[in-house]
């Protein structure tokens, strides 16, 4: 099964607020395994667009910090799965861990604590 995961980083970290990040890296899961990983400058951010911007990449789902609630309605809109309140780490951790199932979600700093389903990006 093939995935595509977004994660919002600042200085190659998880950015903890989803809206002010500096860039996406986009990483491409095909059965379990990694096979393709970008970083890429998001367009200034105009609440409702990077929904829209990420799914053009085909993006499946996103690991992010804090998040608005708003956000999260429109990637799911955009049939894109939020995974709200990840730790702070870099990008290959974190969807090492989501790959693993071992992708430990707290409370979302945005004060929305909603995220919807489980990842397509499994083995």
């Amino acid at each position: 099964m093939h995935c595509c995961i977004a994660i919002p980083v600042e200085n190659d970290m998880l950015s903890s607020h989803f809206g002010h990040c500096e860039k996406f890296v986009i990483v491409h899961v095909d059965h379990g395994r990694v096979v393709d990983r970008e970083a890429y400058t998001p367009p200034e951010h105009v609440p409702g667009l990077y929904p829209k911007w990420l799914a053009g990449f085909k993006v499946t789902d996103v690991i992010a910090g804090g998040i608005g609630e708003r956000a999260i309605e429109l990637f799911n809109k955009n049939r894109i799965n939020v995974f709200a309140g990840a730790p702070v780490k870099s990008a290959d951790e974190l969807v090492d861990d989501f790959l693993e199932n071992r992708l430990t979600l707290k409370a979302n700093y945005c004060n929305h604590d909603s995220f919807h389903g489980h990842g397509r990006c499994k083995r």
